[in-house]
């Protein structure tokens, strides 16, 4: 186990200064139209200082928290790391032509060096699934690859968990355990924080940090596991994905697609999920054709469109091969789940639509 240290609240000022002298944009949870989202970062009352988040199955309220000095009182919002480094919407490469020739030209992405603070657990592991598909796959996404090179993570360990969260069945958090830099524990005056790479012990001596007290990893631990004691959904992993494989005609799907409304909210703010389609398109003359790729969902009737129609009709079909998908099939390809236990889909759901309580209904209900 590393060593830990200590940072005053105060000082988070510093850490924020450091890393826009090393050149990196900075990026932590702030407070915009009304809920929670990474933005820019220059100083640390841009943060969500003394605020809590109120989430539900449907519904997300940002309000004033109850804890004086809290800085990381919210849990997540809507917003989570995907969309810096798979970006929703760009051009992949140009085609253009003259009367004796095509030339074909790659879009290089807009590169900038990224530092984030504030990044919870099940981000971190939410990310390391993406890297998992667009790094160490078959085949690598240089767009994905260019904008995930130099990044550094500051993580946040959760001791409050929003009732939407189930992370501790997923065993994401709601302690981060891996794929950070640096991970800091609110502590009442002051972060007890941890070192994750080499780049992380870097920042802890340009910013002299002191050593924690006797005592202080317990009482960071102990934070950290009052918050998986305490939170309001589980998730029950254990025979996943067999149940699902076996329970493809359960009668449960049918009462899930009476209510789901096939909008792809829950895809969108999937911090793990991945599907795309490209469309191409010319200017007037011809001369010039590009192609772009753009995020989709197994939600929309185009997304299995082959020839003669689509492939799943039904939002009942939509919907058992989004979570069947997620939780059983994605170990099929890349030998983990597709579920970080954010619980965003939930919150974000317009007909507050769970997951959990889905899974817990397909497993009680018998197939007719």
């Amino acid at each position: 186990m590393s060593e830990l240290f200590e940072i005053p609240k105060g000082a988070l000022e510093d850490l924020i200064a450091l890393l826009w002298s090393e050149k990196f944009a900075v990026f932590g949870p702030v407070a915009t139209d009304g809920g929670i989202a990474f933005g820019e970062v220059h100083e640390a009352s841009d943060l969500p200082i003394k605020q809590r988040d109120v989430q539900a199955p449907g519904r997300y309220r940002l309000g004033d928290g109850v804890v004086e000095g809290e800085v990381f009182g919210v849990v997540n919002g809507a917003g989570s790391l995907k969309p810096f480094f798979f970006a929703p919407e760009e051009t992949l490469f140009e085609v253009h032509r003259n009367r004796r020739s095509l030339r074909i030209e790659e879009t290089a992405p807009a590169v900038r060096r990224l530092a984030f603070i504030g990044v919870r657990a099940c981000d971190l592991a939410a990310l390391a699934i993406q890297d998992r598909i667009f790094l160490h796959d078959r085949f690598r996404d240089t767009h994905y690859e260019a904008r995930r090179k130099d990044t550094i993570l500051v993580a946040v360990n959760c001791t409050r968990s929003a009732p939407t969260c189930f992370c501790a069945s997923m065993k994401t958090g709601p302690e981060a355990t891996r794929g950070f830099d640096l991970s800091l524990t609110e502590m009442d005056q002051h972060f007890i924080v941890r070192s994750g790479s080499p780049q992380g012990n870097t920042i802890i001596e340009k910013l002299r940090l002191k050593a924690a007290g006797e005592g202080e990893a317990a009482a960071a631990h102990a934070r950290t596991s009052a918050c998986a004691a305490t939170m309001q959904r589980r998730l029950d992993t254990s025979d996943l994905p067999h149940l699902l494989y076996e329970e493809a005609e359960n009668p449960r799907w049918n009462d899930v697609a009476t209510r789901c409304l096939s909008c792809t909210n829950c895809t969108m703010v999937c911090p793990t999920c991945f599907c795309t389609t490209v469309e191409d398109s010319s200017d007037l003359t011809g001369a010039k054709t590009s192609r772009a790729q753009r995020w989709d969902s197994c939600f929309t009737m185009d997304f299995s469109y082959i020839h003669g129609g689509s492939v799943r009709p039904s939002g009942r079909s939509r919907y058992r091969q989004w979570m069947t998908h997620k939780l059983a099939t994605w170990w099929d390809q890349f030998g983990t789940t597709g579920c970080v236990g954010c619980g965003r889909c939930i919150t974000w759901c317009p007909v507050g639509i769970d997951i959990t309580e889905e899974v817990a209904a397909i497993r009680s209900t018998e197939p007719q």
